[in-house]
């Protein structure tokens, strides 16, 4: 089906082309500014510090549910060789084969388009088979770090994990920032908590795929009032799934990604997180999120680390 009346609405409410110029690349990331990072260094109070991504391996979370995105397959191309002669240092190598968005991953700004267009108007066709992505690939990144917020939806409605198939909606968002004791604000990094990714942690890969909870498409106008530099969440499509409205797939991603710049993140381990911030009785952070600089690439992995 063709993109309703009511996408192009929010996208025109949200939308931030020129905003940073018509040459932008980076979207809302350009909202991180030093001023933001060291009021996030300021946040640190214990020095624990918080792994967030998910194991790369074989068995990963990728079930073929989307297609060509493959889970790592690695091999050892070398193992003790003694490259330089008998008796000589012994080394040992490996490689890998995956999908950039296997697990832990940011997408970026050219990850999906909608209307023939990516962000800030450029034309879809600049993603080409050989060159990737020729604007705002993942390697325009080259450091994000902030202040990360965790809005723990689950917790606030007082469950472990949201129902597959459950919208978060900005009243959601409302109750776990109240949780939080703090408000969202410019340039922050929001990672939402559905609970979701428990599922993956116990072995069970198919149902943490589908059906999954996830961001409803009411959000992005919340996360566009508060000028979020960027969002993750604890689940394989980010968005609720299946779609809200019947035959209408990725609209969140298309209102983030393309209209609003805002990069997103899928498949964080935010449970340790969660038990960090309830302990300590704060939900913010600095966070240390720079993805791998694939040249071109449309997607990421990170090994994120929150520092409470």
């Amino acid at each position: 089906m063709s993109l309703p009346d009511a996408f192009h609405d929010i996208a025109e409410r949200v939308n931030n082309w020129g905003r940073w110029g018509a040459d932008d690349e980076l979207g809302t990331l350009n909202l991180i500014t030093d001023e933001v990072v060291r009021e996030a260094a300021a946040t640190v109070r214990t020095g624990r510090r918080v792994p967030l991504a998910l194991p790369l391996r074989q068995n990963g979370v990728q079930t073929g549910m989307i297609p060509g995105r493959v889970d790592p397959l690695h091999v050892m191309v070398q193992i003790n060789q003694e490259l330089f002669g008998p008796g000589t240092v012994a080394c040992s190598d490996d490689a890998v084969t995956m999908g950039l968005q296997a697990a832990t991953h940011w997408d970026a700004l050219p990850h999906v388009s909608h209307s023939g267009r990516i962000y800030n108007g450029r034309p879809a066709g600049s993603i080409t088979a050989h060159g990737g992505a020729g604007f705002s690939g993942i390697d325009k990144v080259r450091h994000l770090v902030s202040r990360g917020v965790l809005l723990d939806v689950a917790r606030a409605r007082g469950t472990d994990r949201l129902d597959g198939g459950y919208a978060v909606t900005p009243e959601d968002l409302d109750a776990a920032e109240e949780l939080a004791g703090t408000r969202v604000r410019a340039g922050d990094i929001a990672l939402v908590r559905t609970g979701q990714v428990r599922l993956c942690l116990a072995g069970d890969r198919h149902a943490y795929a589908y059906p999954s909870p996830g961001l409803s498409i009411r959000t992005p106008e919340w996360f566009h009032a508060r000028d979020v530099a960027a969002v993750a969440n604890d689940t394989l499509t980010f968005e609720v799934f299946p779609p809200e409205v019947d035959g209408l797939w990725l609209p969140v991603h298309a209102l983030h990604l393309v209209e609003m710049g805002m990069p997103q993140g899928q498949n964080w381990n935010l449970e340790e997180l969660s038990t960090a911030c309830g302990e300590a009785g704060r939900y913010t952070f600095l966070l240390a999120a720079t993805p791998e600089p694939f040249t071109g690439a449309t997607g990421a992995p990170v090994a994120p680390v929150a520092v409470v």
